[in-house]
């Protein structure tokens, strides 16, 4: 089959196109699939340059969320059949490990998976939607609707709202109720924002978003309860806009935060946390749970993955994880076998 392969950890050039590498043979319980749709997360680029603490087994096929076929069963596999359409869950939640970082992934033709981590597709919803949503939706639908409980009325911005975590955000915050600002690097991705629900867009590579925040938003200030700011701060790049985030917050406001792609370990001013009383709300990962829900919103098309409209093989997924390496692109990068 054809894969895109990872040796040995590095840049882009330690992806290796191999056209001929072996096929998966199914154990007990596992089934065979063939790839419709894989796509791409920021985890894959930490995962093919190395990730401190966590070690990969080499030779390894990246790809954390993919969709396709059943081609295959495995002895002992119940509830599945031969030609059904499914999703994988990428987290292993039995044994422990994850879709293209302990077990081979979804840049490939075919990948061996267990049955249990499989999700059943319904047919008015695609591959790629549906490969778009495990690891980015679902990490942003637990940390805004489970962990940070966005209410109608509030004012909620997100930083970094062009991404697959940023883009889903924007759209869970709106159905919500709350008013949504998005952050962003060029007015071409607000303008993309501003149809998937925000209200308003600020370019903070031309703008300090911080002063802007306070000039449509006001500040908080120490003994005036009903003083001005943001209500939910939606955060999950870390580096230089962690303390930012704190001076934009209300009295009482909600710091989410997911990840820190940007820088884990940034200057902090803990002055504005017990100040105002801010909330630091931490979320990991996803259940299986959140993508059900997100599988139903796509089917009533209440939701629609953002996608980035060229679609990627598997020969050309270096090319497609160049953009996520470079920042350009907003929504998901699809590889496509």
């Amino acid at each position: 089959m054809r894969a895109m392969v990872l040796y040995e950890h590095g840049g882009l050039d330690r992806l290796t196109y191999e056209p001929n590498y072996r096929d998966p043979t199914p154990g007990p319980g596992d089934v065979i699939l063939r790839i419709g749709a894989c796509a791409l997360n920021y985890h894959d680029v930490f995962t093919r340059k190395g990730m401190p603490g966590i070690k990969v087994p080499l030779p390894l096929i990246v790809g954390n969320d993919a969709a396709g076929e059943v081609v295959m069963l495995g002895p002992e596999v119940r509830g599945f059949e031969v030609g059904d359409r499914v999703l994988v869950d990428p987290i292993e939640r039995v044994k422990g490990g994850l879709l293209g970082e302990t077990l081979d992934g979804g840049l490939s033709e075919l990948i061996r998976v267990p049955a249990y981590m499989l999700i059943k597709l319904d047919p008015a919803v695609s591959y790629a939607e549906a490969a778009a949503l495990p690891v980015a939706y679902g990490t942003a639908h637990k940390m805004m609707v489970l962990r940070g409980g966005i209410k109608a009325g509030e004012k909620v911005l997100v930083l970094g709202a062009s991404g697959g975590v940023g883009t889903c955000c924007v759209q869970l915050a709106k159905q919500a109720g709350a008013t949504v600002i998005a952050c962003a690097s060029s007015d071409a991705k607000l303008a993309r924002l501003r149809e998937l629900g925000a209200d308003i867009g600020i370019n903070y590579a031309t703008t300090d978003w911080v002063a802007e925040c306070r000039r449509l938003f006001g500040r908080a200030h120490v003994y005036d309860k009903e003083s001005g700011g943001i209500d939910v701060v939606v955060n999950f790049t870390g580096g230089d806009t962690w303390t930012k985030s704190l001076r934009v917050l209300r009295r009482n406001g909600r710091l989410l935060t997911c990840g820190a792609t940007a820088g884990y370990d940034p200057a902090e001013d803990i002055r504005f946390i017990w100040t105002f009383e801010l909330n630091i709300i931490g979320s990991n990962g996803w259940r299986r749970e959140d993508i059900l829900v997100l599988l139903d919103l796509v089917k009533a098309r209440k939701l629609t993955p953002a996608l980035h409209p060229r679609r990627f093989s598997i020969a050309e997924a270096g090319d497609a994880m160049a953009l996520l390496d470079d920042r350009g692109v907003l929504g998901k990068v699809i590889v496509e076998p």
